[in-house]
């Protein structure tokens, strides 16, 4: 009859979160894995990585999920042939299982509670408890930093050069009226201003030559 491990797993940056997750010593940290991702609501498909650490949380051996080298260029155990019991070393083991390296979700991983006998009629691995909910694994992209594809961008400059070209053309007809709003005030009043002047200075004229005329007479009769 197998005995059961009982693991807090806790997220770092979300210290929150909790699941308790019960797996027997004859299952592996694959299935281990695929637990951890079923109780959160995770992709399990990213690369992960179970570290088993010291009472101190050092990284010591890693257990990885697909094929991978260690800095001396050896093998790395793959967590589907890695048995739980052979990394048991500690009433209170502690491992880090870390998750898709590009996101770096990291979960710090303790051993809580060893269970003599399997339940029967469980079927293991199974969280047991569940607190808090997990946070979104993909973030979504910030506000003005998305790629826009190269189509996308020429959509984009070209609607840009057409608010360019419409937007002035309703200014420029706009100033347009203005000004020959003003220019036409402008020419009617000197036009009738003109014409006042013009009229006053005909009729000086004829004045003057009336009275020419008379002064002629005048002197024409003493003749």
């Amino acid at each position: 009859m197998p005995i059961v491990y009982r693991f807090k797993v806790m997220f770092e940056d979300h210290e929150d979160v909790v699941r308790d997750i019960e797996i027997t010593n004859l299952q592996t940290f694959e299935d281990f894995h695929n637990i951890i991702q079923s109780s959160i609501g995770f992709d399990a498909s990213k690369p992960a990585s179970f570290f088993i650490c010291t009472d101190h949380w050092i990284k010591e051996q890693e257990i990885v999920l697909e094929a991978k080298k260690d800095s001396a260029g050896n093998d790395l155990p793959l967590m589907k042939d890695s048995l739980i019991k052979n990394h048991i070393n500690d009433p209170h083991q502690k491992m880090m299982y870390i998750f898709d390296y590009d996101a770096n979700w990291s979960f710090f991983v303790e051993l809580s509670k060893i269970i003599p006998a399997a339940d029967e009629k469980r079927l293991y691995p199974v969280c047991v408890k569940s607190v808090g909910d997990a946070p979104k694994q993909y973030k979504p992209a910030p506000v003005g930093k998305v790629k826009l594809s190269p189509e996308d961008t020429l959509a984009s400059l070209l609607l840009a050069d057409e608010i360019i070209d419409e937007e002035p053309e309703e200014e420029d007809d706009d100033l347009v009226d203005d000004i020959m709003g003003d220019v036409e005030d402008g020419v009617e009043a000197e036009e009738i201003e003109g014409m006042g002047e013009e009229g006053e200075e005909e009729e000086n004229e004829e004045e003057n030559s009336e009275e020419n005329f008379s002064d002629s007479d005048d002197q024409q009769e003493d003749y």
